[in-house]
């Protein structure tokens, strides 16, 4: 009975000591500190995952973010995985794939098209640029979020507009700051252009 029950001890020790060390892992992911905001100190929490935890990047995608040392900023609304869609962005039918990938507190918005080999850096930002407060505590997060739009919906947030252009032919990229406005990125002509959404 001693033996059992020593031995069912170590085994929940030794879940226990996993368990703390993940969570060792993902806080020393996340940044945390404090900025000035209308001349108060404000803590901030940053939300970050490795490139691993997008098991369905394409080998070549996660080489190349690795390469850099990316990681994947999380917004504060996240429940799951984010910041990283395949859409077909340079034209249709294609498998194309865009991430936000944070090197030393730089995000940078990377599209990567299925036929080149390098990614095209659309935007780019201070991770403490991209701040908003949530929750009672009032605390900051990151409020940058990327999403692929199908014709479809860019069509729908184009209808208030008094001449809505045409459809578009393949998806756009949606890069959302949250709870303010929706940019749309189109990919046409050798050239990235923004869907006018009468906003």
């Amino acid at each position: 009975m001693v033996l059992i029950a020593a031995a069912a001890l170590a085994q929940g020790g030794l879940r226990m000591g996993g368990q703390n060390a993940t969570e060792g892992i993902a806080d020393a992911l996340n940044e945390s500190g404090k900025i000035m905001v209308n001349g108060h100190a404000t803590p901030y929490l940053i939300r970050h995952l490795p490139v691993n935890s997008f098991p369905q990047l394409p080998a070549e995608v996660q080489s190349e973010l690795n390469r850099r040392s990316c990681l994947i900023p999380q917004t504060y609304e996240a429940h799951a995985p984010e910041n990283v869609i395949e859409a077909s962005l340079e034209r249709a039918g294609s498998r194309d794939w865009a991430v936000l990938c944070s090197v030393k507190g730089t995000v940078s918005l990377l599209v990567f098209f299925a036929d080149h080999a390098e990614p095209v850096v659309l935007a780019s930002a201070q991770e403490t640029e991209r701040l908003e407060a949530h929750g009672a505590a009032g605390v900051l997060g990151f409020d940058w979020g990327i999403d692929a739009a199908t014709p479809e919906q860019v069509h729908e947030a184009q209808a208030g507009m008094q001449n809505p252009p045409p459809r578009l032919a393949h998806d756009a990229l949606a890069e959302t700051v949250i709870d303010q406005t929706t940019v749309y990125h189109y990919y046409a002509g050798d050239a990235w252009t923004v869907v006018g959404t009468g906003e």
